[in-house]
């Protein structure tokens, strides 16, 4: 096993970077870490409250001395990767990434789900500068899908749609909880995307799945 092509990599990258993409040599930081089982290079952009918004994970193989990235397959629940065999491969994905995580940066917006319509098809409602109010139709995919339950007091659950004039996906999540006094309480949120943006969301979800946490049913539960 060796971490030759591991340390070039990482010595180079970051000029690469910053040589062909104006946004990144304004806005791209990595971090390497060695130590690790895998190797891993991670990259990011500094947010407003000195945080980091991490938009690209590249993993080394020691034992085969090739780069990877991870992906999700959500249906089957397995990771899958994708390797990349030389430094452009490399400059691209992370590039792309990046151009991903900026066009979804700068797209913010609001919807409201209309709790009257039936699940085949609900409206969502845009809010634009004018604060005017745009009538979206989604064609739900998929039922609701249980994602957690704990005994009889709190259910997260998923839905799937898409939106029929723009072909967006739509991530329905709602989130019930029974309280003390046998009042069902129901927080229901959506998030939206392109199909651009999709292999970014679920390879940053893969990527990072080792720093996430099982529910704690005493952390969450009084």
């Amino acid at each position: 096993m060796s971490l030759e092509w591991y340390d070039r990599i990482s010595s180079e990258l970051q000029d690469h970077l910053e040589s062909i993409c104006e946004k990144y040599d304004q806005v791209g930081h990595m971090t390497i870490d060695r130590g690790a089982k895998h190797p891993r290079i991670e990259f990011f952009v500094e947010t407003d409250d000195n945080g980091r918004d991490y938009f690209c994970t590249l993993f080394f193989d020691p034992h085969n001395e090739e780069f990877y990235i991870e992906t999700l397959d959500f249906d089957l629940e397995l990771k899958a990767r994708t390797i990349l065999t030389d430094i452009e491969e490399i400059v691209d994905v992370v590039h792309e990434s990046l151009h991903d995580y900026l066009n979804e940066d700068e797209e913010i917006e609001l919807y409201e789900l209309d709790d009257d319509l039936n699940d085949e098809e609900v409206g969502i409602y845009e809010i634009d500068d004018n604060e005017d109010y745009e009538e979206i139709d989604v064609y739900w995919t998929t039922d609701e899908v249980t994602a957690y339950t704990y005994k009889d007091e709190v259910e997260v659950a998923y839905q799937f749609g898409v939106i029929e004039d723009t072909g967006d996906g739509v991530l329905r999540r709602v989130n019930r909880i029974v309280t003390t006094d046998n009042e069902l309480i129901e927080d229901e949120t959506n998030f939206i995307f392109s199909k651009e943006e999709a292999s970014t969301i679920i390879s940053m979800i893969a990527s990072n799945m080792d720093s996430l946490k099982d529910f704690n049913e005493s952390d969450h539960i009084d």
